[in-house]
């Protein structure tokens, strides 16, 4: 599932191919998808201008000239890419919206969990009002170590799953809050009020280390997740610990063990992480 750096990079990418680009015509194929796509046609979206990309945790606002907004997000595996008109639609691209420069805005996603439909911002610049629970941005000046301790206290729960929490925090998702644990020697599975105020600070700053990393790289490529030019993400190169249950610890040497938390796989180290 695409997390908080794979929605950036995809979002940078569709900011410099959609901004100032004006939508021609929009075609629907298989309606069907976590929301019916057929709102698309009647949203008198024809002759309007994007105007710009926001990211609000995993998901982007396509802004768009009359003050509405073009609300994404991309499931498990939801693709996007800006081609020449003449490329033939793929089996699961289920809408385009063509552009005044003769390209096309294609939305593929095989397992239908993806989002696209039409927000109403009370603004031009707000978030959409589905948005409005949605904890704090990782790379804010607002996530810190204090923070999080604060946000920890009489959290029963356990860490990994505090930090996946989107209320607390958006984004992070099971990939990088393996490797944040990791980075900060610290077991997912432990309850979130065991953390002292050090382990706080060690959380926030491997986090945002780690997915500024993540975004330089453009995301990671597990399965299904490509880049606006079907490029993959190559921060699996940097990779610690997910996915390499059995493996060698690169730290203090032990086997890298996998237990099942809210129904996904937690990577760590039994050796050094406490």
């Amino acid at each position: 599932m695409p997390e908080l750096p794979e929605a950036e990079s995809i979002g940078r990418a569709l900011s410099c191919a959609l901004t100032g680009r004006k939508i021609v015509r929009v075609e629907v194929f298989s309606p069907k998808m976590r929301t019916s796509l057929l709102p698309l046609l009647s949203a008198r979206l024809d002759g309007r201008t994007f105007t710009g990309i926001r990211r609000r945790g995993r998901y982007l606002i396509a802004d768009l000239d009359d003050g509405r907004g073009i609300l994404m997000h991309f499931g498990m595996s939801g693709v996007v890419r800006v081609e020449s008109a003449d490329r033939p639609r793929r089996k699961h691209e289920h809408v385009f919206f063509h552009l005044d420069n003769g390209q096309i805005f294609r939305f593929e996603c095989p397992r239908r969990f993806s989002l696209l439909e039409v927000c109403e911002l009370t603004s031009p610049g707000r978030m959409p009002p589905s948005l409005a629970k949605l904890g704090v941005e990782p790379l804010s000046a607002d996530f810190n170590g204090n923070y999080l301790y604060r946000k920890s206290r009489d959290r029963h729960t356990p860490v990994k799953c505090f930090l996946m929490d989107n209320a607390v925090v958006v984004g992070i998702g099971n990939i990088y809050t393996a490797e944040t644990l990791f980075a900060a020697k610290v077991r997912p599975d432990r309850e979130a009020a065991s953390l002292t105020k050090k382990e706080c600070g060690a959380l926030a700053e491997n986090a945002v280390a780690i997915l500024t990393q993540a975004i330089s790289d453009g995301g990671t490529t597990i399965a299904d997740f490509r880049n606006v030019d079907g490029s993959e993400g190559k921060f699996v190169q940097h990779l610690q610990i997910y996915g390499k249950r059995g493996e060698t610890c690169p730290r203090c040497g032990h086997k890298i063990s996998v237990i099942r938390q809210g129904g996904r796989s937690s990577f760590f180290c039994p050796g050094c992480q406490k």
